[in-house]
C-alpha cells in the first residue's frame, strides 16, 4: 500500500511539473500542435496567418501565467483535446515565438 501511495504521489508531482505555467514545454512539439489546432481559428478571427492575435497592440496576455491560462481556455473552447503537457508545449512555442517572457 505504501508503494502505491508513493507511486501515486510521484505521478501527481510529475504531471504538475509539466503542466504548470512555469514549466518549460517543448516548443517544437508546441508548434505542431499550434499549427494544427490554432491557426485556422485565429486566421478566421484576424485574417492572414492569424498571428495578429499575438502581435496586436491590445493583446491580453502579459505574463507566463496568463499565457498558460489562455492556451488552456482556447483548448477547452475549441475542444482540441490537449493534455496539460500539450498545453505546456503550445505555451512554450508561443512564448518563444511571440511573447518572450522570462
Amino acid at each position: 500500500m505504501k508503494t502505491l501511495m508513493v507511486l501515486f504521489a510521484v505521478a501527481i508531482c510529475s504531471t504538475a511539473a509539466h503542466a504548470g505555467p512555469d514549466a518549460s514545454g517543448d516548443a517544437k512539439a508546441g508548434k505542431t500542435l499550434h499549427d494544427k489546432g490554432c491557426v485556422g481559428c485565429h486566421a478566421n478571427m484576424f485574417g492572414g496567418d492569424g498571428s495578429k492575435i499575438y502581435t496586436r497592440a491590445d493583446h491580453k496576455v502579459k505574463t507566463k501565467q496568463q499565457l498558460a491560462a489562455q492556451v488552456s481556455a482556447c483548448n477547452a473552447n475549441v475542444g482540441a483535446g490537449w493534455f496539460p503537457e500539450d498545453e505546456a508545449h503550445v505555451a512554450a512555442y508561443l512564448n518563444q515565438q511571440y511573447y518572450k517572457f522570462k
